[in-house]
């Protein structure tokens, strides 16, 4: 089907995590290959699209909220078209398909996680015939990787490697909502990242649901370290991941973290809770001693290696000590950062039909009790980092002052610096500099540029 958008003006909205930020970058690409112009804001916009998250219910609180505000904001004056179209795609439109547009009548156009290559086509039929359009896929039959894409930036590029989750943890929606695990012949995965080392980008983060298993439907085994191998060897300057499992942190890709030079001193590796009896609840499928015993060895391997995790509060049947369980090993580990999240509950999980009769407020007295230490820890663990010259990706400015950098360190940390005298920040953008660092704070760094990297 042959069809422009041309005249059409387009905005996405992205919830959730890289990857449907890497979704929104292939749907950016394909609405720009159809002649759309893309706009920043929905006042601006004829198509706004929305690729979601259901994780946690506050993103569907979310997502009808904005979808229902748009009925009051009019279409630009200029439009081509009679009405703004608005599609909703990512893990609630793979979960709730037509039941959206039940809910939310002005709602044009649904779209899941495995066939984001119809979007446009989609579009296209409710421009011209109106009504619902829906399509929802079980399982997709190629990686979005062999779409167009439009980065948000040209120094960085996600890159997946894997789609779809085996673990069904007894909390989480993703397996049903993102599929069977399926990973990308590592003979792609390099061509991919050889081409955007060839275009100029500096940074690669892989993408997947576990990493970590990479492989094992293709070659019996995982082979995520090899990956890390062929990539270190194109030549790309810093090298990440997410997410990693910890049931399957192999030795050779924790061995890595001390070999490789572009893999950068940074691990995300979620624990989820402290206790062993709920990390089996959770079917974690590993427990306390061994999560310790893994972080034990990542900082033998790289013992300047910055952590960071997820941790749920409030899963059905958590007991006091299980809660003081979880806040001890948050103590032990030391992490530069942690991701706290009440628990909540997601119809179709097991972890639904738990009835835990734990109060609210007793739950929000944890969470807030956690959120402490995470902070002491993280302010703490940033106190070495004054006097040390570190070497800053400069994403931007900050979002407060135009002329002051922001950027990432090796280890992941935000860093700020003044724009040097006589250099214009759009020109420091996608470059490596060396930051001299002065203060540091709970979630950044402070310092200024002594050169470039």
């Amino acid at each position: 089907m042959s069809f422009s958008l041309s005249g059409m003006t387009y905005c996405i909205h992205t919830f959730g995590c890289p990857m449907n930020k890497h979704d929104s970058e292939r749907i950016s690409g394909m609405l720009d290959t159809k002649e759309a112009l893309p706009v920043a804001t929905i006042e601006e916009a004829d198509i706004v699209v929305f690729v979601t998250c259901c994780v946690r219910e506050a993103a569907d609180v979310r997502l009808y909220g904005q979808v229902q505000s748009i009925k009051n904001i009019p279409l630009r004056e200029g439009s081509p078209l009679r009405k703004r179209i608005l599609a909703v795609g990512g893990c609630i439109g793979q979960r709730d398909g037509e039941k959206l547009t039940n809910e939310m009548p002005h709602l044009d156009v649904v779209f899941g996680t495995h066939n984001i290559a119809s979007l446009p086509m989609l579009i296209a039929a409710a421009i011209e015939n109106g009504g619902h359009q829906v399509e929802i896929l079980e399982s997709a039959a190629d990686f979005p990787t062999s779409l167009p894409t439009s980065r948000e930036h040209a120094w960085a590029a996600w890159l997946p490697i894997t789609i779809g989750c085996n673990n069904f943890c007894s909390y989480c929606i993703v397996p049903y909502v993102r599929g069977r695990e399926k990973s990308r012949p590592l003979e792609d995965i390099v061509a991919e990242a050889k081409a955007y080392v060839d275009a100029g980008v500096k940074e690669i983060t892989l993408l997947g649901q576990n990493v970590n298993s990479y492989g094992r439907d293709l070659y019996g085994e995982p082979r995520f370290a090899d990956v890390l191998d062929a990539l270190d060897a194109t030549g790309v300057e810093r090298l990440r991941f997410a997410t990693s499992h910890p049931k399957d942190l192999t030795d050779e890709v924790i061995e890595r973290f001390g070999t490789l030079k572009s893999l950068m001193p940074y691990l995300h590796l979620p624990v989820q809770s402290g206790s062993t009896r709920i990390l089996k609840e959770m079917n974690r499928r590993y427990t306390r001693e061994h999560y310790l015993d893994l972080v034990r060895k990542v900082r033998s391997a790289c013992p300047d290696i910055a952590l960071s995790t997820d941790v749920i509060v409030g899963f059905p049947g958590e007991t006091e000590e299980d809660f003081q369980e979880t806040k001890s090993l948050i103590e032990q580990v030391g992490y530069n950062q942690v991701f706290t999240f009440i628990y909540s509950k997601r119809e179709g999980t097991p972890a639904a039909l738990i009835d835990d009769p734990t109060p609210r407020e007793v739950i929000q007295r944890r969470f807030d009790s956690l959120v402490e230490v995470v902070q002491d820890s993280a302010y703490r663990l940033n106190q070495p980092e004054v006097g040390r010259t570190l070497p800053v990706l400069v994403e931007g400015v900050s979002k407060r002052d135009g002329l002051i950098l922001a950027g990432k360190s090796p280890h992941n940390k935000t860093v700020h610096a003044p724009v040097p005298e006589g250099v214009r920040p759009e020109d420091l953008e996608g470059t490596i500099v060396n930051v001299l660092i002065s203060e540091a704070k709970t979630w950044y760094l402070s310092g200024h540029v002594v050169g470039a990297s």
